[in-house]
């Protein structure tokens, strides 16, 4: 790298805390679904900025938001960067927000010093990242790069029935224009880590080598319904029991595969329930994920193989169904290379990590050069109102960030200080 620039952490800063206050949350989170008026006013202060930075914004048909700085070469494909503006029901103040910020910084600080790029550069918010609203997660990225359907994608609903295409027209999308990974040069994406590996082991900087595998299962556990008065514990045939026996058996499965394997179960649904029934039916959702796309299909064979043993030992039927699967992807060796590179000389402390959650960047890690920069999040926690980074962290991210995308952008004038 010919030259170090550093971003502007302040200002970064104080867009991050503006943004938060749209959909604020009376405990210090944010509630920002995806599509709805608080997702659509976070749109538009993030377009109000970028055209303020002298980028043009438009959007593509799935609502995918972006904002482009046009480059010296004509013709020539766009570094991409950013994340996305939505968040959990009780989400935090960083998760997706930051990699966002970070790219329009990115854009702020190279016009503060006069940089003009070869390569266009063009920051991205992604549609749904989250998947809290409209399922599954990252749809946007997924009709971006060809992975799902347009027309699937429009016709998804919410939990109130709401189309994904409704949703759309009331926040005034599409304002059509046709997109795709064909114009992309590379993309780069900068987040909150999630979890707390960074902050445990004390770098500012994770460097992403790729994201695991991630399997989701629907489970469906069928019993009797009986009365919970009158009928003796042998005679029940309790899907709750049931699914407990399999919920204790899925953390047994999980050391298995320790200490890479994860499982969750995230959503219990327990349909006509009553205080005096015994449940007659119960699903539940679980999530297995591994670095290791082979140590994944035997996670998954294992967890089959148990609940059908417990299902015929308890005399309840189950029901196992594949929702949705990703799997394990290896980032571009060129663009972390950059990642690194930029680390090494801010002079940061890092690690090399696998992202552990799902992110926009896998999808596109499939279709075009790909990384991500990782900071620390305040006791690795996420998905949370209490979610938070330290401002220095914020900084040290977006520095490394900057400095990678400058390398593959690649300046066309000098710096004029």
């Amino acid at each position: 790298m010919n030259m170090l620039l550093k971003v502007d952490g302040q200002r970064l800063w104080a867009s991050l805390m503006e943004m938060a206050q749209i959909g604020a949350t009376p405990r210090g989170g944010v509630r920002r679904l995806a599509l709805t008026e608080e997702d659509r006013r976070g749109r538009e202060l993030f377009s109000r900025w970028c055209t303020e930075a002298g980028m043009s914004v438009h959007t593509d048909e799935v609502g995918n938001l972006f904002a482009r700085r046009e480059g010296a070469r004509a013709g020539a494909k766009a570094v991409l960067i950013g994340s996305h503006l939505d968040t959990q029901p009780e989400g935090g103040r960083f998760d997706g927000v930051y990699g966002v910020l970070a790219a329009l910084e990115v854009v702020r600080s190279l016009n503060d010093q006069d940089i003009e790029t070869e390569h266009p550069i063009e920051i991205v918010s992604w549609t749904n990242e989250e998947g809290a609203r409209f399922t599954p997660a990252m749809l946007g990225s997924a009709v971006f790069v060809g992975a799902t359907p347009l027309q699937v994608a429009l016709d998804t609903r919410d939990a109130q029935g709401v189309s994904l295409a409704d949703a759309l027209k009331t926040c005034g999308y599409p304002q059509p224009r046709r997109l795709g990974a064909s114009g992309v040069e590379a993309y780069f994406e900068a987040h909150i880590e999630q979890g707390p590996i960074l902050e445990s082991h004390g770098h500012p900087v994770g460097v992403v080598t790729g994201g695991q595998a991630i399997r989701w299962l629907d489970i469906e556990v069928t019993g009797v319904a009986a009365h919970a008065g009158t009928t003796p514990m042998p005679y029940r045939k309790d899907a709750m029991f049931a699914a407990s026996a399999m919920a204790l058996q899925l953390e047994a499965i999980a050391s298995d595969y320790a200490p890479l394997g994860l499982v969750t179960i995230g959503q219990v649904d327990v349909p006509n329930s009553s205080r005096n029934t015994i449940a007659g039916k119960l699903r539940f959702t679980v999530d297995l994920r591994h670095p290791d796309d082979t140590k994944i299909d035997a996670m998954e064979r294992d967890v089959r193989s148990a609940f059908e043993r417990i299902a015929a030992q308890r005399g309840v039927q189950v029901s196992i169904s594949t929702y949705w699967t990703s799997p394990a992807t290896p980032f571009d060796a060129h663009c972390v290379g950059l990642v690194e590179e930029a680390t090494r000389q801010l002079g940061y402390s890092y690690e090399r990590i696998v992202s552990g959650a799902g992110h926009d960047a896998i999808h596109l890690a499939r279709h075009v050069p790909t990384a991500m920069v990782f900071i620390p999040c305040v006791n690795g926690l996420s998905h949370n109102e209490a979610e938070d980074a330290l401002p220095a962290d914020v900084t040290a991210g977006a520095n490394v960030l900057i400095n990678a995308v400058l390398a593959r952008a690649v300046v066309a004038a000098p710096v004029h200080a």
